[in-house]
């Protein structure tokens, strides 16, 4: 298992192709049961950081688990890709198999009442669906 910030790892793919370490780097990635990638998205992918995530969804298709975290809408991912061609790859890879897992209610970083945060479990409401398989947007 593999949890890491997507940004964070397209980085470290970025810093490993300065080198001569890319190449092993995503064959780590494709080797690992479980890659687990947090903030998925937050900002609009460039263009290497599209073909780098393209390349770690392709080897890990019907190979390894990837769970996405992520705080934007499915609406939007087609859109923080940034590339329609690249957007339908990466996402028809994704979601034939995938379920999503809709967390409702207050963050769990907020400081309930006494001043720490809840932990533990998932807030009432919570909801596990299977993703759409068909249509444009996830």
């Amino acid at each position: 298992m593999l949890y890491t910030r997507l940004s964070r790892l397209l980085d470290d793919i970025a810093t490993a192709r300065l080198g001569s370490g890319a190449g092993a780097l995503m064959r780590r990635l494709a080797r690992v049961d479980l890659l687990i990638l947090d903030d998925r998205m937050m900002s609009e992918l460039t263009a290497t950081q599209r073909r780098d995530l393209m390349e770690i969804v392709d080897d890990r298709h019907d190979r390894g688990s990837i769970i996405l975290a992520s705080q934007i809408p499915l609406s939007s991912w087609h859109r923080a890709i940034g590339d329609s061609t690249y957007s339908e790859a990466i996402l028809d890879r994704i979601v034939h198999a995938a379920y999503r897992v809709e967390l409702q209610g207050d963050s769990l970083r907020k400081p309930a009442r006494g001043g720490t945060a809840r932990g533990g479990t998932a807030p009432s409401g919570s909801a596990i669906n299977p993703l759409p398989t068909s249509g444009k947007q996830p």
